[in-house]
């Protein structure tokens, strides 16, 4: 597996200046470049590349706050809230809540469902709720010492003017309860918290086998896993779907989260982004490692 690896590093370093990072996040401008993948199956943990440089959750953390929100409150209450259907537009589009006919953001994978999935999980306190993001994840990354980019955390709450758009639109049709500025700060310091591809892996092996595990259902991770498959890459999820056949997640910071159900968990990174807010090297890898070990879930 470590060959295989290293091969597909050394196939896509070259290119490792293509494409943009995301500079609508000041904060992520700014990272250097680098390439890394990490892949764990029933055998261990493999590596190649900077597999394990730190890089921010972004939008992958949305898997853990959709595992919060159903574990405190249910298939039936989430999902009478935000819906389960592919959106078609921008990860941080605002015009179907404000402008169409649609009452709920299409799924917990663009930014508006995500945010609503936040206000979801339960706690007296802000830091009860934090408390809930960072014991998860540490039991499903298998690491006590979760930390957080705080440079990251204030560069994203100070440039977060759609998504602070988008909640108070879920807080004026009623879809979102609480402080909205308070579920806000716990949404951008969920995006914050540093992980590397092996933590990736290391989720992406947990959503892998459906089973109960860290206070979650492995009814609740098949549920995921399909959201994950239909939504999870932003407006490119079908082509994805079609090229590689995997549940998958992608961040602006360059990570993609990737599962081949019963088999194995994939994290990938590479910071430059294609147009669509997918890392360029990151698909390009994934592309390669599911020819290499035909993981397509629809072969």
């Amino acid at each position: 597996m470590n060959k295989i690896l290293d091969k597909i590093v050394q196939n896509n370093i070259e290119n490792i200046t293509l494409g943009k990072k995301a500079s609508y996040i000041p904060a992520l401008a700014n990272v250097p470049d680098g390439i890394g993948i990490a892949v764990r199956d029933s055998h261990g943990v493999y590596t190649s590349g900077d597999a394990e440089r730190m890089f921010t959750f972004q939008s992958m953390s949305k898997i853990v706050l959709l595992m919060l929100a159903l574990k405190d409150n249910g298939f039936d209450y989430v999902f009478n809230h935000v819906g389960l259907e592919p959106s078609g537009d921008s990860f941080n589009a605002i015009s179907n809540l404000d402008f169409n006919q649609a009452i709920k953001p299409y799924n917990p994978f663009i930014n508006a469902g995500a945010i609503l999935t936040t206000s979801m999980i339960k706690g007296e306190t802000y830091d009860e709720k934090l408390k809930k993001i960072i014991d998860l994840s540490s039991c499903i990354f298998g690491r006590s010492n979760i930390t957080f980019n705080d440079e990251v955390y204030v560069s994203e709450r100070e440039s977060a003017n759609r998504n602070r758009a988008l909640a108070y639109l879920l807080k004026e049709k009623e879809l979102l309860t609480g402080n909205v500025e308070e579920i806000l700060d716990l949404y951008f310091r969920a995006c914050s918290l540093e992980v590397n591809c092996i933590d990736l892996a290391n989720l992406g092996h947990f959503l892998a086998f459906n089973k109960d595990a860290c206070g979650v259902k492995g009814d609740h991770l098949r549920i995921i896993k399909t959201l994950m498959l239909t939504c999870g890459m932003y407006d490119y999820s079908g082509e994805f779907a079609v090229r590689i056949g995997l549940p998958s997640k992608s961040g602006v910071s360059g990570g993609i989260v990737s599962c081949a159900p019963r088999r194995m968990g994939i994290g990938v990174f590479s910071p430059r982004l294609d147009e669509k807010g997918n890392s360029i090297l990151g698909v390009r890898m994934m592309e390669e490692l599911n020819k290499e070990l035909e993981l397509n879930i629809f072969r």
